[in-house]
């Protein structure tokens, strides 16, 4: 491959990044009587802000055939309060210039606004008033409800591909509600009523569930007194209970999908690995995996699943690897391999195994983790401009159970790991039997459907088990 060099300043831009500790933003942090926390992230470059509260439930907090009634609630919360009129929130923030939205994921649900720093009391009296006095009407039911089962359709059973990985997903978790879609299984959803609504809203719905993060040019005294003017005097939940899930057992064996459509134009194959989140004073094994993707799969260029699959041998048009390690419970280890035309799956599945173990065999280039330690001390110098992305880092960090102290920590200990802690997580968490692989594909001609016998190396990282 070509040889490429850095124009002087990128170059400079690298060594300082290696050299020097990104600079820690201000946070202030306080608590409010009701249980509301709040966490205020200071950047006057630009007079806007963000207001963003956070509940601390998802879709993995809902009950067993209720799927989707988390995302469901987040639709209805834009309609009307005993107050406000359905559509007056969005429709004052844009005409105060701004914009909001909202998203559900396993673990949290979060509702934003990007305003005017002048405008951030308007935001939180409205933000409160939806809170605690959202009204709702069968008929809001039933025209929601068909708007989120549009959404399925559109987002979920249109594209194969969604379609795989949400049956993938479900065979990867067991017992976990993670396995089930965020959006919901189409059938629960249909079924979606007022009393589940009401339910969830009244029990989760509360300030002490919730993470008020205001990010911008704001004064953290100024925050605090706001919050406590809008938010403080709503009533705290006394029966909030504990986020108590059903958790996996033992994974002993692996598990295959085959998910075949007419519509794939590019098949591939997936893998995914249960691996273990970051957790509260605890993020070195999770640093480890971090840095393990970006090793295997973060360079379409000098990764090693590039370098083996790609450049070493006409295999694979692209290949990655990802980790998701923030989350309430399991985390997830996740690899993609598209073969090139006249590659096929199998093959393309044996070549991937035979990348693996032989990264396993000779372990970390060390000059290759100094660039990417590097690279993520640039990324995360670069991520101090975005105060939008920092609002979301601390608030998603603290829905699943980390601290501001965590938060912060995080680039130290992603530039302290070490050969050796990459290794030792890949030999754990690379674990077939914990794993579940996807092949996505079109039919054949003939309309057989085959997928080989389980095989390939051990990459368990022990002695093969009985």
């Amino acid at each position: 491959m070509p040889s490429r060099s850095l124009s002087v300043p990128a170059t400079i831009l690298l060594l300082l990044a290696a050299a020097a500790p990104a600079p820690a933003q201000e946070v202030t942090t306080a608590t409010l009587d009701n249980g509301l926390e709040i966490v205020v992230i200071e950047d006057h470059r630009a007079p806007a802000a963000v207001h963003m509260l956070w509940y601390r439930t998802g879709s993995a907090d809902e009950p067993v055939g209720r799927s989707g009634v988390a995302h469901f609630l987040e639709h209805l919360l834009f309609k009307a309060t005993e107050t406000r009129e359905a559509g007056e929130f969005s429709r004052v923030v844009a005409e105060q210039g701004g914009r909001d939205n909202a998203f559900t994921s396993y673990d949290y649900t979060a509702y934003f606004q990007r305003v005017a720093a002048d405008r951030l009391p308007l935001m939180m009296e409205f933000e409160a008033d939806r809170m605690n006095n959202l009204r709702l009407t069968e008929e809001d039911i039933v025209t929601e409800r068909q708007v989120i089962l549009e959404e399925r359709s559109q987002r979920v059973d249109s594209d194969p591909n969604a379609i795989a990985r949400e049956q993938m997903r479900a065979a990867l978790f067991l017992n976990h509600r993670y396995g089930v879609p965020v959006i919901g299984w189409r059938h629960e959803m249909e079924a979606l009523d007022m009393e589940a609504v009401l339910e969830t809203y009244d029990l989760w719905y509360s300030p002490n569930n919730a993470i008020l993060v205001v990010a911008g040019d704001v004064e953290p005294e100024a925050v605090i007194a706001l919050a406590e003017e809008h938010y403080g005097p709503l009533p705290f939940e006394p029966d909030l209970p504990p986020r108590l899930r059903a958790q996996e057992p033992p994974h002993l064996a692996e598990r295959r999908v085959l998910y075949e459509d007419a519509r794939v134009s590019q098949p591939y194959l997936a893998r995914s690995y249960l691996a273990p989140a970051r957790r509260a004073g605890d993020q070195d094994e999770a640093a480890a995996l971090f840095v393990l993707a970006r090793i295997l799969g973060g360079s379409s260029f000098t990764s090693v699943l590039a370098r083996d699959l790609t450049f070493e041998a006409d295999v694979a048009l692209f290949s990655s690897a990802s980790y998701d390690g923030v989350a309430l419970d399991d985390g997830i280890f996740s690899l993609t391999v598209a073969p090139v035309p006249g590659v096929t799956l199998e093959e393309a599945e044996a070549a991937l195994d035979a990348a693996l173990a032989r990264f396993l065999k000779e372990g970390v280039d060390p000059g290759q983790l100094e660039r990417i330690k590097t690279g993520i001390r640039a990324s995360e110098i670069y991520a101090l401009d975005n105060v939008e992305g920092l609002a979301n880092r601390y608030g998603a960090a603290l829905a699943t159970g980390l601290t501001v102290e965590d938060v912060q920590a995080w680039p130290e200990i992603l530039q302290a790991v070490t050969p050796e802690a990459v290794e030792a997580a890949a030999a754990r968490v690379l674990d077939r039997r914990r794993s579940v692989t996807l092949w996505v594909r079109a039919p054949a001609a003939d309309g057989t459907a085959t997928v080989p016998a389980l095989q390939g190396p051990d990459l368990s990282g022990g002695e093969d088990r009985p």
